[in-house]
């Protein structure tokens, strides 16, 4: 074993296995999807001011509080709706229709960057109607559509901008509404939704006055299937049972469903038993006064629903196989400097059965670069979680740890190398170096890390080992057995183990793509190519349907790490803004490849 990967072991066994560790990212998953939406036109509400949860927008905090997008466009289902299609009221009908699914960071991202780009050319334009598909207002997903502002983006500010050109274009919005905090700073996520909200409306408002139409509509897509016209192109089907015609499909859904934590599959219905700490207001408006809760996990999630709890007075205890709480660190920031050492990642052979222990070495090198102390100096070896949450803050708090700095440049370089790795080779990578995933590349952030030590020290936090064996629940509480320690009980159970993957299933017949899970007799198969275009088997023509974002997994690791999504977006943004002729497409199927699933944590940004 290399010095490198034998330093990077020290670290990793400082507490449990990595391999018990990453135990906790092999829970069995289900297909991801788009909640379906759930209402149907006469729930729909209009405003000058955009449209949101309750019909208004959320509280800035700031002095003036936040304009909403003057003139977003929703649609509403019923006559408009013809032939499989939208009706759209356009200037030019020569160019191609574009069917986005999914609102959030990445089809934000895409919707944002195609409308610059089509909008510095002259006319005519080869897209003339983009259509976004998501029953939740823009950027007010999962990962950010929270207004409690315990919850803070994982990512520093600088890291956040949907342009891939002007990465700092979230800061000068924050700025823009009062913000003066640094750029380095993780700001809560409602300000990261506000600000999707804010750049979707501005897109809108230009590619009005280029001619292009754009629409959000607010349904769930199912599934995307070919024209039934004959005109080619697609058809992508919606949960009100409505069809929109698309020549392209570009695919941005995120992760939505739950983990299902081990032991506790028949619960999942239960009514003291919430399936995610996310939106916090199920754990503000859903608990009695007071209540004993046990959290499965330890990991980002598990610190969200920790801190959400102990603020509103409830008592904790986090429980998880491993035991192991994320380290600490300022925040997840762009690098300070180059790193040569990683630099060298992307050059590695794929094929080469050390590349593990070369992997490693470039990590290693790359952090005594420009900080001679060794890297078991730069974490805590305390074997107790919270002891060394401790020693770990205080570390950060003195500067005296420089791997955060490499983070970054690490998740990059990884993402660039993993296109090159044979089947099933990035799998064995992500399963080799899970303990590093899930401790340092998802650490917390210094701010939160204070907060829970100030819940344990008060007792109202705590971990406890190890993973409940056993769990009933009886007259009216929760009994939960471990190995070696008395039973307790609990009033209520939050489960903040992750959330599942993306995943697109062919049905049977191979002649549509399911984005709502798996259908009867349908297959998860085939692979994502770096043109992020979806084939039916190798060699295959690829059909004008793209993936970015988180369902890019299996093509890529990090594959949340949000300046990368932005990125993909741009590429595909990009295309979609070429005047040449559409590619041509393999006959036998209407779309090409799906998703397999990986196992998924929490998200990066």
């Amino acid at each position: 074993m290399s010095e490198g990967r034998a330093t990077l072991r020290m670290v990793a066994s400082m507490a449990t296995s990595s391999r018990l560790a990453h135990s906790t990212a092999s829970i069995p998953q289900r297909a991801g999807s788009a909640r379906a939406c759930s209402g149907g036109p006469s729930e729909e509400r209009r405003s000058t001011a955009g449209t949101y949860p309750q019909g208004r927008w959320p509280a800035s905090g700031r002095p003036g509080g936040f304009r909403g997008p003057a003139g977003w466009a929703l649609c509403s289902t019923g006559p408009g709706v013809r032939a499989g299609r939208r009706a759209v009221d356009v200037k030019d009908d020569t160019g191609r229709e574009v069917v986005v699914i999914g609102g959030g960071v990445a089809g934000t991202s895409l919707l944002v960057q195609l409308v610059r780009t089509l909008s510095g050319r002259r006319p005519p334009h080869p897209v003339r109607a983009v259509r976004v598909v998501d029953p939740r207002p823009a950027g007010w997903g999962l990962a950010f559509g929270d207004e409690d502002p315990l919850l803070l983006c994982n990512s520093a500010a600088e890291l956040n901008s949907l342009l891939a050109d002007r990465p700092g274009d979230f800061v000068e919005h924050l700025r823009a509404q009062g913000w003066t905090g640094s750029a380095k700073d993780c700001v809560p996520r409602a300000r990261m939704a506000e600000y999707c909200a804010d750049r979707a409306a501005r897109a809108r408002e230009q590619a009005g006055r280029a001619g292009i139409a754009v629409e959000h509509v607010r349904a769930s897509a199912e599934s995307v299937g070919a024209a039934a016209d004959g005109r080619g192109g697609h058809r992508v089907r919606l949960s009100t049972g409505e069809e929109l015609y698309a020549d392209d499909v570009v695919v941005c859904t995120g992760v939505q469903r739950p983990r299902i934590p081990y032991g506790f599959a028949e619960f999942r219905h239960h009514p003291r038993y919430l399936d995610s700490p996310y939106p916090s207001s199920r754990i503000r408006e859903g608990l009695r006064p007071r209540s004993r809760v046990l959290v499965l996990g330890t990991h980002q999630s598990a610190a969200d629903a920790a801190l959400l709890l102990c603020r509103d007075g409830h008592r904790a205890t986090l429980t998880s196989p491993s035991g192991k709480l994320p380290a600490v660190r300022e925040s997840l920031a762009a690098p300070l400097r180059a790193y040569p050492p990683l630099e060298r990642v992307p050059r590695l052979d794929p094929a080469d059965p050390y590349l593990e222990d070369r992997l490693a070495r470039c990590v290693v090198e790359a952090v005594r670069l420009y900080d001679r102390r060794p890297l078991r100096r730069q974490v805590s070896r305390a074997s107790d979680p919270v002891r060394r949450l401790r020693e770990e803050t205080t570390l950060a708090e003195a500067g005296a740890c420089a791997w955060p700095d490499v983070i970054v440049p690490m998740i990059e370089q990884l993402i660039s190398l993993a296109p090159a790795l044979p089947a099933g080779r990035l799998e064995e990578l992500s399963a080799e170096f899970a303990w590093l995933t899930d401790r340092y590349a998802t650490a917390l952030a210094r701010v939160n890390a204070r907060r829970l030590l100030a819940h344990f020290d008060s007792g109202a936090l705590r971990v406890a080992r190890p993973y409940p064996r056993a769990v009933s629940f009886e007259d009216g509480l929760w009994r939960v057995e471990r190995s070696g320690a008395a039973p307790e009980t609990y009033d209520y159970v939050v489960n903040a183990t992750g959330f599942e993957r993306p995943v697109l299933h062919w049905d049977r017949e191979r002649t549509a793509l399911h984005l709502d899970g798996a259908p009867a007799g349908g297959t998860a198969v085939g692979r994502l190519e770096a043109d992020l275009r979806v084939r039916s088997r190798p060699g295959a023509p690829p059909e004008r349907v793209w993936v970015v974002g988180v369902g890019t997994h299996v093509h890529i690791p990090f594959a949340n790490h949000l300046r990368n999504v932005v990125r993909q977006a741009r590429q595909v943004a990009d295309r979609l803004a070429e005047t040449a002729p559409p590619d041509p497409v393999d006959p036998a199927f209407s779309v090409i490849s799906a998703i397999r699933p990986m196992p998924s944590g929490d998200c990066l940004s």
